[in-house]
Order: C-alpha cells, then sequence, then structure tokens
C-alpha cells in the first residue's frame, strides 16, 4: 500500500492531538511533522514535499487562510476550523475538505478516503519508466530502473544509477513528486533510496550499493512502513 506524507499545522493543543490521533490510525497516512503555528509549517513546506496538509483557519500571526493565500502549496488540504463561516472561502481555495470541529473519526475518514482516491490517480499518472533531468545543458534520459540512490550536495544533486552518476540542480522535491515513494523513498534531507536496490536494513542504516546510508527521524515512519508492506 502508498502510504501518503502529511502534516498537521493546528495551535488548539486538544485539536492537535486528537488530530494526530486520527491520522495514526490510518494505514495509508504517514504523518512527518506537525506544528502549533503556521509560520513554523511554511518554513517546513518550502523545504519539503508532501501530499496531504492539515490546516487549522484561525491562528495567531498567520491563518490557514492567509497561508493558502500567500504560498503555492502543492499538496492537498484539508481545512479544520470551529467556524463554519469560512466554508466557502476554503472552497474558493481549491482544499479537498472542510472539517468543522468538533469532527468526528467516522467524518475525518471520509475526508480522508476522498483524498486517498485524488492521490491514487496522481500517483498512477506519474508511474513513468523514465525521466529526464536537467544537467549542464542537456537534460538527460534516465531509466528509474537504474537509479540506485540520489545524494544531496549542497545545491546540487548526484544521482548514482547503476552505469553512471550524474549531477542536476533539480531538488529532492521535484523527485519525490514524479516517482512514487514505493519505489524511490526519501530517508533523509540529503539521500532517497530505490527500495529495490537495498541490500540490508540494520536499525536507521541502509546499505544500498556498497554505501551506508543514514535513516533520519523525519523519514523513518514512511521509510519503515514502505519496507513492511514489501514484506
Amino acid at each position: 500500500m502508498i502510504s501518503y506524507r502529511c502534516i498537521i499545522i493546528e495551535d488548539e493543543p486538544l485539536a492537535l492531538d486528537r488530530l494526530k490521533e486520527y491520522v495514526l490510525k490510518v494505514p495509508f497516512l504517514s504523518l512527518i511533522g506537525f506544528f502549533d503555528n503556521a509560520l513554523d509549517g511554511l518554513t517546513f513546506l518550502k523545504s519539503n514535499s508532501i501530499d496531504l496538509l492539515f490546516l487549522d483557519i484561525n491562528m495567531d500571526e498567520l491563518s490557514g487562510i492567509e497561508l493558502l493565500e500567500s504560498t503555492q502549496v502543492d499538496c492537498e488540504v484539508i481545512l479544520t476550523t470551529a467556524y463554519q463561516e469560512y466554508a466557502l472561502k476554503g472552497y474558493e481555495l481549491n482544499v479537498s475538505d472542510y472539517l468543522l470541529k468538533p469532527y468526528t473519526f467516522n467524518r475525518f475518514l471520509q475526508a480522508v478516503n476522498r483524498v486517498q482516491e485524488k492521490l491514487s490517480l496522481k500517483h498512477s499518472e506519474h508511474r513513468f519508466e523514465f525521466i529526464f533531468v536537467k544537467t549542464e545543458n542537456r537534460l538527460e534520459k534516465i531509466n528509474i530502473s537504474d537509479i540506485i540512490y540520489i545524494e544531496g550536495m549542497r545545491d546540487y544533486r548526484r544521482i548514482h544509477t547503476s552505469s553512471k552518476k550524474i549531477m542536476t540542480l533539480q531538488n529532492f522535491g521535484e523527485f519525490e513528486q514524479i516517482i512514487a515513494s514505493n519505489i524511490l523513498c526519501r530517508v533523509h534531507k540529503s539521500y532517497m533510496v530505490a527500495i529495490n536496490k537495498i541490500d540490508t536494513v540494520e536499525r536507521s542504516r541502509i546499505n544500498i550499493g556498497g554505501v551506508i546510508i543514514p535513516v533520519s527521524e523525519t523519514y523513518r515512519e514512511l521509510f519503515f512502513k514502505t519496507i513492511n508492506s514489501k514484506m
């Protein structure tokens, strides 16, 4: 089963705890972060690719609506609020659903099932056999089945394949958008690995292609969910 990466931005402690509890009950959701204010959540979004954002509307400094109006969010969004008058505005911003507090787990499940259908269709459209990456002054074709791992090197990414290494300025977020995580999985801020090329996993260390790659806490849950789905 594909696991979809999600985060929560919610400033009410009780509402945050309840939403975390709901997310953890759903097998196809992987909670990779939660924030009690929009500014910290926005910082995370700028450097990480996710599939689903649970976003509270009424927050200090920057509201959920202001966040969506000021930033391009490339993921599905489910708004949460205690105020029904924001519903129309939420749908104008093309959100996936609108949960009115206090909502039940059944209502939450209806919302995430709808999102799963949309994401499943999107991922099926992204099942390419190859990709093109920008390197130097050209576009180079790479067969996805040849990729062993991708390594972050400051502004560059180095793609290690079975026959060569390719340097590109394309970021990890771009690769995450076009290649499903059950094929090429982010395991660290500086690494993505091809699941079918892994030799061994010991604790939080991956042996792949004769190289040891760490699994960071941020990506640990998604990675081990992906591995367990192959068992």
